[in-house]
C-alpha cells in the first residue's frame, strides 16, 4: 500500500511538474512578445527539469495532507482542493517562473536590451502564479483520478 502511494506521488509530480511546465513556458514566451519555437523549446525543457525535481524532492501530498488536517478541513471540499492548489502553486511557480525569466533576461542583455531583471521578474510571477494556479486547481484532479484509476488496474492485473 505505502509503495502504490510513493508511486502514485511520483506519477503526479510527473504529470503535474511537465504540464505546468508546458504551460507556464507557453505563457511566458508568449507575453514576451517575442515567441520563437526553439526559445519556447528552451524554456519548456528547463522548466520540465526545475519542476520534476521540485516535485520529487517535495512531498506536496503530504504537506497538502498535513495543511488540511491541521485546517480540519475535508480533502474533498472545495476549500481543501483551493488550498491545495495555492500551495502546489506557492511551491512551484516562483522557482520556475525565477528560472525561466532568468534565461530570457540573459537572452535579451546578450541582445542589448535595456531592462531591469526585476521589471521583468515580477509581471512574469504575477501572471504565473495566477495561470498555474487556475492549472493546478483544474487539472489535478483529472490527473489524480487516472493515477488512482491506473493503481488499481495495477492490483486487478
Amino acid at each position: 500500500m505505502e509503495n502504490e502511494m510513493r508511486k502514485a506521488g511520483q506519477k503526479m509530480s510527473l504529470y503535474m511538474g511537465v504540464t505546468l511546465s508546458f504551460i507556464l513556458s507557453l505563457v511566458g514566451t508568449l507575453s514576451s512578445g517575442h515567441f520563437t519555437f526553439p526559445g519556447w523549446l528552451l524554456s519548456f525543457a528547463c522548466s520540465t527539469v526545475i519542476a520534476l525535481i521540485i516535485g520529487f524532492a517535495v512531498p506536496m501530498g503530504k504537506i497538502s495532507r498535513d495543511l488540511t488536517e491541521k485546517l480540519q478541513l475535508d480533502p474533498q471540499s472545495v476549500p481543501a482542493k483551493l488550498l491545495t492548489a495555492l500551495v502546489s502553486d506557492l511551491i512551484y511557480t516562483p522557482l520556475i517562473t525565477l528560472a525561466m525569466v532568468y534565461l530570457a533576461y540573459r537572452q535579451a542583455s546578450a541582445h542589448g536590451a535595456s531592462i531591469s531583471f526585476l521589471g521583468m521578474f515580477l509581471p512574469s510571477l504575477l501572471l504565473s502564479l495566477v495561470v498555474a494556479y487556475f492549472c493546478i486547481y483544474f487539472i489535478e484532479p483529472v490527473f489524480l483520478k487516472k493515477v488512482m484509476r491506473d493503481i488499481q488496474t495495477e492490483r486487478k492485473g
